[in-house]
């Protein structure tokens, strides 16, 4: 296993630790209501949580390696971004030929501060540099608003609409599908003078 950790202006993505920090983290976001008001499930417990952490690290540790799932942390919170408590989780998985669905969460005291840019500019960082992909998707609860601009803002296409896409507390709704190609990703260097 290679262990991801990036560094953008004011945050970090790394691995998942196998810790009561990042096991409580993780449930601080998941067990909230409103944060997982647009994913696909509703609030876990602590438990739920804690195995999650486990799939995590197995994942990560796999020969042919096809999902990331990664702490976010304030560069602010500690002196190394190890040590920092995760503020959110971004996600890549692998689907096909050089291509990933991408994904991304944040608590919601991390909210209206730029962090969801940062950490989906980030992934595609990895995506379009080490990983070699070619095409990275992500797809947004129609209702997720804030999803859809942060999106936009770094570039990324809709494709379409979803119907009926997702079934939560008896309910269907739609999903917008977002695309962008590795050439139409602008990279570090262009995004940190403006671009």
């Amino acid at each position: 296993m290679v262990p991801v950790r990036l560094t953008g202006p004011r945050l970090a993505v790394r691995e998942y630790h196998h810790t009561e920090r990042d096991v409580d983290a993780l449930h601080a976001l998941f067990g909230d209501p409103e944060v997982t008001r647009h994913l696909p499930f509703g609030p876990g417990d602590r438990e739920e949580c804690a195995d999650q952490v486990e799939l995590y690290l197995e994942e990560a540790m796999a020969g042919e390696r096809d999902t990331y799932r990664l702490a976010v942390t304030r560069l602010a919170d500690a002196e190394d971004p190890a040590d920092a408590t995760p503020v959110g989780q971004a996600s890549l998985t692998l689907d096909g030929y050089r291509a990933a669905q991408l994904g991304c969460v944040l608590a919601r005291g991390s909210w209206g501060r730029g962090y969801a840019g940062e950490t989906v500019g980030l992934l595609c960082d990895l995506a379009f540099g080490p990983l070699d992909l070619h095409r990275v998707a992500a797809r947004v609860a129609v209702a997720n608003e804030a999803s859809v601009r942060v999106l936009t803002r770094l570039g990324f296409r809709r494709e379409g609409r979803l119907r009926h896409d997702g079934f939560k507390d008896g309910v269907w709704t739609d999903s917008y599908l977002y695309s962008l190609l590795a050439d139409e990703w602008p990279g570090p260097a262009a995004r940190t003078q403006g671009g």
